[in-house]
């Protein structure tokens, strides 16, 4: 039976905002308060995914959330209408207000952890949505994620949904941002690596010194339990504190891996060699074989990596068994990278080629080709038992479009998100989305 990695990008939000929310990631920080445009976000988000389905590979979309969030607003003690409560919100607390409004749900790689049925015990695919408690713009997430999934992937033969780990910080899990997939193909047993930054309970693993380790090695463990993973078929691995703190937030900043191969700067990791050969025995162990493409720190330094999103790319198995590296324009325009790049392609080793896309909109709030998408991995029955709304094709990425050029803004600043009749246009959007993607009812307001 064939199988298949499919890419589940992230539609970006109609509030697509710079708010500068995101402690310990450069550029979300760097690009702060500057005005957005949630339109040509989108529409550079969906180019992307038709490209890709456009080159044969199976292609799905992600739904946003509704922002702002009331309901989180309320809970922190803004009443009255949902009109008073983003005024209040706006005079009395605009941080609040600001991240009630974030539009980070389009970076899905932070959305959950997967795990094929080929490595779990039961023989289904497992989904854990991430808490992602480290932020709090983030931590209200989960809720609505979890009920996306389970519209997305609702036959409960093939498919198992797990609620967040506990929200608190020995158990932060940030999802698939940490965590990649080791395997001959995609519907044969692999080796799933998950990747933590601190250890909550044991002070022999380092932490790093200036900004926070999102991901905890407890939170890791959990979720492969949930999901039946044998010890075979796991490694787990410290991410450098130092590179952390040189604003490698995630591990999808610093590493990628897909196959049967880890494409990855020098300084990603603590106990490199270690880890490297734990790959390779488990993996070899399941009849693939390992292989490790090291980017060093001569050639592309870690400031170069965070500055491109080089490493926050998409490596893409083709037919002919090479590797297609999708990144964003900001490679191209770093000498260094790109130098490198060319080289690597000019090799004709694993890599053959590398596709540019202008991702500007997304990579100036801290989230490049990886961290817009979900990679699920599914065998043709599984496939088949997707919801059909969610699979991209050329009259859906024609409706979104229309969809986007309707409703979005082409301009967003802090003060328009006080605007109540913002949320009212969410809601009109979502409530058309949500038709169009035939999820049902998902969000808050249609549900309350």
């Amino acid at each position: 039976m064939k199988s298949y990695e499919v890419n589940f990008d992230g539609l970006v939000g109609p509030t697509h905002n710079y708010g500068g929310l995101s402690y310990g990631n450069v550029a979300s920080q760097s690009n702060s308060q500057q005005a957005s445009n949630p339109k040509e976000a989108a529409l550079q988000g969906l180019a992307k995914m038709k490209a890709l389905m456009d080159m044969g590979f199976v292609q799905g979309v992600l739904a946003p959330q509704e922002r702002p969030d009331v309901a989180a607003l309320r809970s922190l003690g803004f009443a009255g209408t949902d009109a008073q409560v983003i005024e209040q919100a706006a005079k009395q607390a605009m941080p609040l207000l600001v991240a009630s409004c974030s539009a980070s749900s389009m970076w899905v790689a932070n959305a959950a952890t997967v795990s094929p049925s080929a490595d779990t015990a039961d023989g289904r695919v497992h989904f854990t949505a991430a808490n992602l408690n480290c932020k709090y713009h983030r931590s209200i997430e989960h809720p609505t994620t979890s009920r996306v999934l389970g519209a997305m992937f609702a036959d409960q033969q093939h498919f198992a949904h797990h609620a967040a780990l506990p929200a608190v910080a020995q158990f932060g899990d940030e999802g698939a941002a940490n965590h990649t997939r080791f395997c001959r193909d995609y519907g044969e047993a692999g080796v799933e690596f998950f990747v933590f930054g601190r250890s909550a309970f044991d002070n022999r693993y380092p932490a790093p010194q200036k900004y926070p380790a999102r991901q905890t090695l407890e939170a890791s463990q959990a979720v492969a339990r949930l999901h039946g993973l044998s010890d075979a078929g796991v490694v787990y691995a410290q991410q450098n504190p130092a590179v952390i703190d040189a604003g490698v937030f995630h591990n999808d900043v610093i590493a990628v891996g897909n196959g049967e191969a880890l494409f990855y700067h020098e300084d990603a990791f603590l106990h490199t060699e270690a880890m490297l050969k734990e790959l390779s025995d488990k993996l070899a162990a399941r009849g693939g074989q390992f292989k490790a493409i090291c980017v060093p720190r001569s050639q592309v330094t870690v400031e170069d990596a965070v500055r491109s999103y080089l490493f926050n790319s998409q490596l893409l198995s083709r037919a002919d068994g090479s590797m297609l590296l999708i990144v964003p324009q900001e490679c191209q325009n770093n000498e260094r990278v790109w130098n490198y790049l060319q080289g690597l392609t000019a090799a004709n080793g694993l890599i053959r080629e590398v596709k540019v896309f202008d991702l500007k909109q997304s990579m100036q709030n801290g989230g490049g080709p990886a961290c817009l998408r979900l990679r699920v991995a599914l065998n043709e029955t599984e496939l088949a038992a997707v919801n059909p709304g969610v699979i991209m094709t050329a009259p859906l990425y024609g409706s979104l479009t229309q969809w986007v050029q309707k409703h979005y803004r082409d301009r967003m600043s802090e003060t328009d998100l006080a605007d109540p009749q913002l949320l009212l246009e969410c809601r009109t959007a979502l409530d058309e989305l949500t038709q169009i993607l035939k999820l049902g009812a998902v969000y808050p307001f249609q549900i309350n």
